[in-house]
């Protein structure tokens, strides 16, 4: 029994969540082409799967690096336009800090406050954007060989802001590069383009090569993938609990709203069976579950809920106690940054 494309559509409605959507156009806007790129060409194997980590600085300060993470845990602790003026000011200082003492993840923060601002409120705006020492960060951190600034280079490129020439094809090449280096973002925008030209198997490929690198939505393309396509749910259901593991909200909804019904209601009450041959049922402590890490991961999107299988493990398991959500967490340590 095979989805109509109304459940299908009702399928994506339902359960997938708002993300970045890099599309591949065949049409490319000219642009001087680094020597050190390769154009993007869908007739050309997919890259190998790599690791981020292994392209990023071996050592990393450890001063630098607390100073930046207690910032972000900051900003990261309300949506933004909850944060008062002094939060927000004592978040920037922070990060530049932790940037001027040359973190990498506190120059890629900086960057993206540069691009959008700092305050959302005219009480709690302590940055103006600035596109162009946005990509500035970005080029630097590019010419080192860092992945997620060739990704993001690669957006700029692609919409055309902070001085980096409009192009498609300088995006495109940059995706590659990045995707070759191991960046998930970038590699989940070349699953993208493989997917609209129907190479499914390169497709497959590179949602794995994030998938392995514990990238949430990853998880969750592949979850969707199982449920509209092949329907095993089994499968879909351990990468939606993967997802929500790793940080991604969109997974963690899709089982709040399997285990609040007992399946998934929208696909329609033909399908029920099919769940209740797995021994899914409603259980509504479980869903609850799934919903209060819904809810903290729209506030803290960097939550890492390495723990949750102890603590929300899948059925038939049964479900150990549970206080909040920091039962899930990776707990806090002092041990030095490992990338």
């Amino acid at each position: 029994m095979k989805l109509s494309i109304r459940s299908v559509t009702c399928l994506g409605l339902a359960l997938i969540g708002v993300t970045q959507i890099v599309n591949f156009s065949g049409k490319l806007t000219l642009g001087t082409m680094p020597s050190e790129m390769e154009e993007f060409r869908l007739s050309d194997p997919a890259p190998e799967c790599d690791s981020w980590r292994r392209h990023m600085p071996k050592h990393r300060d450890s001063a630098a690096y607390r100073i930046y993470m207690k910032s972000r845990k900051i900003w990261r602790s309300k949506i933004e336009w909850q944060l008062t003026r002094d939060e927000a000011i004592q978040i920037l200082s922070g990060v530049q800090t932790a940037a001027d003492m040359g973190d990498w993840g506190a120059r890629a923060l900086m960057a993206k406050f540069y691009l959008q601002g700092l305050g959302v409120l005219d009480t709690n705006r302590v940055l103006e954007p600035d596109p162009v020492k946005a990509v500035a960060i970005l080029r630097s951190a590019a010419s080192l060989g860092q992945p997620w600034a060739l990704y993001d280079l690669g957006v700029a490129h692609q919409y055309g802001y902070g001085g980096a020439h409009p192009s498609n094809k300088l995006a495109w090449a940059y995706y590659l590069k990045a995707a070759t280096l191991g960046s998930p973002e970038a590699q989940m925008a070349l699953a993208s383009a493989y997917g609209d030209a129907r190479k499914l198997k390169d497709k497959e490929n590179m949602l794995l090569c994030a998938y392995r690198q514990r990238h949430g939505e990853a998880a969750h393309e592949l979850a969707i993938y199982q449920v509209a396509i092949t329907e095993d749910f089994n499968q879909a259901i351990r990468y939606f609990q993967d997802g929500t593991e790793y940080g991604n909200r969109a997974s963690a909804l899709a089982l709040w709203r399997l285990y609040a019904d007992g399946f998934w209601s929208y696909l329609g009450e033909d399908y029920k069976p099919a769940f209740d041959r797995l021994g899914i049922k409603a259980d509504a402590e479980r869903s609850r579950r799934y919903e209060d890490i819904a809810g903290a991961l729209e506030i803290n999107p960097d939550l890492k809920l390495t723990r949750l299988s102890e603590v929300l493990p899948l059925p038939p398991a049964k479900l150990p106690s549970w206080d909040d959500v920091t039962d899930a967490l990776e707990p806090d340590t002092d041990a030095p940054p490992a990338y």
